[in-house]
């Protein structure tokens, strides 16, 4: 071994291809996407080092040769070194544009200089035919409707770098509103551009186009679709593909659906004659999906393939089985929210959840390759869900496992860091992100990881330059490091304020009240933390748009607008302060103070389970569990729905998805007594206009029936003593069959079982 290293030690280093002073050479005959490829490495190398390369057709000095596209693999190509030259050659056009990619995340640049190590050599080609995100012109949007087109293509170019095939658009009417304060152009006009840019780079363009209209059984409504649909398919210069989404918006039985599609694709075709019509089931019930399979059976020759998304009431395995195999499966992923979504952030914190809401700053590089590898079982690629630029680096990371899927995520963050942040960066970033995904694992108050997170990026900010610190990617880690830390500073306190009011009404003194109070309403102490996540939100907008507030950036609510939620109260606070006007209203205080006390302990032998506590949920059935099932399908997630007019812990609650039922089980429980459930609901509410049934069994004995989930609160019921069988107990809650859309209604916070006397 000694010797070995001792012969290693007298290589010499590999030598760097100096390209500082390097010509971009181009055939005279060059393709539209060779000369792109060379436009990008100008550009690129341009931005990163201040020098702008060359093109030309032929030199002696240092070169970077754009060769002709040789055949092979779609999308694949190769970079070989030699002597002063390097040379990238596509197996196709758009195989040209990834090599170029390829080139500048591997250049090792600085300002007035470029190079790359010698003998560098790369062949390739990636595994997943179809990689693309949904990129949405359109207000519902925490970003993107402030872009300019040349904000676009700055983004579609740096997609491309990481072997993007594909992007999707959003037609101008959509489930959202008609205009937007930040709208820079008309969504028509934005739409054909972006169209442009990516038919410019190669990509393939997707529309997704949702089916809005109440009716389409009337022939009126389905002639006006067409002639709506068909100002847009005539306008735009590239169009691969139209997605309409059975749901999630729209709500059109499927044999009206099919109808209207197939004239919608003859339509798509006389002016892109090569693109294709898909579609998905999102949102169907029972009854709509069984005459979806059914549909399918006849194999419609207007339909090339089916998407599989958010709100699919069946799991990927069931779809895959049930449509005939000459369709394919595209993957529509949820990347862009973190909770309340197909693919939540596995038990989350309530102080996180309740105050970075569903749309924050979410990088979440090892969830996004559990996600990956369970999407791309049964699926040809994908076309990512996105609402806006918060989700950026699962997009790259998504990108990075289409094309090799073996990949380590590590290694793809190594190449976003070196490629938008400097050679310099490239580790500190790359760590610095996957330390921003751990501050959203386990108890926050817990987790002392969040404030080593913090001093990294604070070490990286100080010694940033001014002009690194214009970098928004930087800002976003940056906003998302101090969010974090407050928020945990924030539950610290709080956590600590609520302890001492306890103790004071628990003390039962006549001034106990005003204590209580006085101490969960003491501000909290100036926070430096604070006000750099507010300079920091504005850095945001002036940068990228990104709209963190509703009333400084006039973004919608619940889209992103993380300083609406910021400062949520983290305890009980608001709850205790209603329950304390109406104690003082009480003719004997003392009484109902210790009544509300008592309420909060379940009632002797009982046995508790917080069911939105990962800690505190012993006898809940967790099913496949999310490292198997991580859009919970088959599994119960915990969910929120905070509400200052309920008690803190009903804030979170396990639920489960359509007809899968939430399971608890007991053993050791004595068959000689009988028992009493209290079961807490939470969550969504019961309407006239969405009714959540659910029916409670016990070992297979009727605890009720089908009857209308109640408002959140506490609802009890006797376990009938037939249920009881050697001290094993199962209860089953199951909401009413068929259930469509999101699936959502069967939600608990608590169960408690509990002896009672005979």
């Amino acid at each position: 071994m000694r010797i070995l290293l001792g012969f290693f030690a007298m290589l010499p280093a590999l030598a760097a291809l100096d390209l500082s002073g390097a010509r971009i050479l181009t055939r005279p005959d060059a393709g539209p996407l060779e000369r792109k490829a060379a436009e990008m490495l100008q550009i690129e190398i341009a931005a990163r080092t201040g020098l702008r390369l060359e093109f030309g057709t032929a030199t002696a000095d240092a070169a970077i040769v754009i060769a002709k596209p040789r055949g092979g693999a779609a999308d694949g190509y190769s970079i070989q070194t030699a002597a002063n030259q390097v040379t990238l050659t596509g197996n196709d056009g758009r195989g040209t544009i990834f090599a170029a990619g390829h080139l500048l995340r591997r250049l090792d640049w600085g300002r007035g200089r470029v190079s790359l190590p010698d003998r560098f050599s790369v062949t390739t080609a990636p595994r997943t035919p179809l990689r693309g995100h949904q990129l949405g012109y359109r207000p519902k949007t925490n970003s993107y409707d402030g872009w300019t087109l040349e904000m676009w293509e700055q983004y579609i170019r740096d997609l491309a770098v990481f072997g993007t095939n594909a992007i999707e658009l959003i037609p101008p009417r959509s489930d959202d509103l008609t205009d937007s304060p930040h709208f820079p152009l008309p969504q028509m006009e934005t739409m054909v551009g972006m169209s442009g840019i990516a038919a410019s780079y190669g990509l393939d363009v997707w529309i997704w186009y949702p089916a809005l209209d109440r009716d389409y059984s009337d022939a009126t409504t389905v002639d006006s679709a067409l002639r709506e649909w068909e100002e847009v398919f005539r306008g735009l210069p590239r169009i691969d593909a139209v997605f309409v989404p059975g749901g999630d918006p729209g709500h059109t039985q499927p044999k009206h659906l099919f109808a209207l599609l197939e004239r919608q694709a003859t339509s798509l075709r006389r002016h892109h004659p090569n693109a294709r019509m898909w579609m998905s089931p999102q949102s169907f019930g029972a009854e709509w999906m069984e005459e979806f399979f059914t549909l399918m059976k006849s194999e419609p020759r207007w339909l090339e393939g089916i998407v599989y998304g958010p709100q699919t009431r069946v799991t990927l395995e069931e779809l895959r089985r049930r449509i005939p195999k000459r369709y394919p499966i595209r993957a529509y992923p949820d990347i862009t929210h973190s909770l309340t979504s197909q693919f939540p952030v596995p038990d989350w914190d309530p102080a996180l959840a309740v105050t970075l809401a569903r749309e924050p700053i979410n990088p979440r590089p090892r969830d996004q390759a559990v996600i990956f590898r369970d999407q791309m079982r049964h699926s040809i690629g994908f076309l990512t869900y996105s609402e806006g630029c918060n989700d950026d680096v699962n997009k790259f990371v998504w990108s990075g496992l289409g094309w090799d899927p073996d990949a380590d995520v590590r290694s793809i963050l190594r190449d976003y860091a070196r490629y938008f942040f400097g050679p310099g960066r490239t580790e500190s970033v790359a760590r610095g992100i996957l330390a921003l995904e751990e501050n959203w694992r386990g108890p926050l108050a817990a987790n002392a990881a969040v404030e080593r997170t913090l001093v990294q990026f604070q070490t990286m900010e100080r010694d940033a330059q001014p002009r690194e610190l214009l970098n928004w990617r930087l800002q976003q880690l940056l906003f998302r490091a101090y969010a974090d830390a407050h928020v945990r500073d924030r539950l610290i306190a709080e956590t600590a304020a609520e302890t001492a009011a306890l103790a004071h009404l628990r003390a039962g003194d006549p001034a106990a009240l005003d204590r209580a109070e006085a101490v969960l309403d003491a501000p909290p102490p100036a926070s430096d933390r604070r006000e750099r996540v507010l300079a920091l939100a504005e850095a945001l907008y002036q940068s990228i748009r990104m709209q963190l507030d509703v009333t400084r950036y006039q973004g919608l609510r619940g889209r992103g607008t993380v300083l609406e939620t910021i400062d949520h109260p983290l305890n009980n606070r608001l709850w205790w302060k209603a329950r304390f006007a109406e104690l003082r209203r009480e003719t004997d205080t003392a009484a109902r103070l210790r009544s509300l006390l008592d309420a909060q302990a379940p009632p002797p032998g009982a046995i508790a389970d917080d069911l939105g506590n990962p800690a505190q949920r012993p006898h809940l059935d967790l099913g496949k569990g999310w490292a198997a099932d991580p859009s919970y399908l088959e599994s119960p997630r915990i969910g929120f729905r905070p509400d200052p007019a309920m008690p803190r812990d009903w804030w979170r609650f396990a639920e489960t998805h359509y007809n899968q039922p939430l399971i608890l089980r007991y053993s050791g429980l004595d068959p000689a007594l009988r028992y009493r459930v209290r079961v807490f609901y939470a969550g969504e509410p019961s309407s006239r206009q969405r009714r959540v049934m659910i029916r409670l069994e016990a070992n297979g004995v009727e605890v009720h029936p089908l009857r209308e989930k109640p408002p959140a609160g506490p609802v009890e019921d006797e376990i009938p003593p037939e249920a009881m069988r050697g001290g094993m107990l199962e209860l089953k809650w199951t909401r009413e069959p068929g259930a469509g859309g999101n699936g959502r209604g069967l939600q608990i916070a608590q169960v408690w079982l509990y002896p009672v006397s005979q």
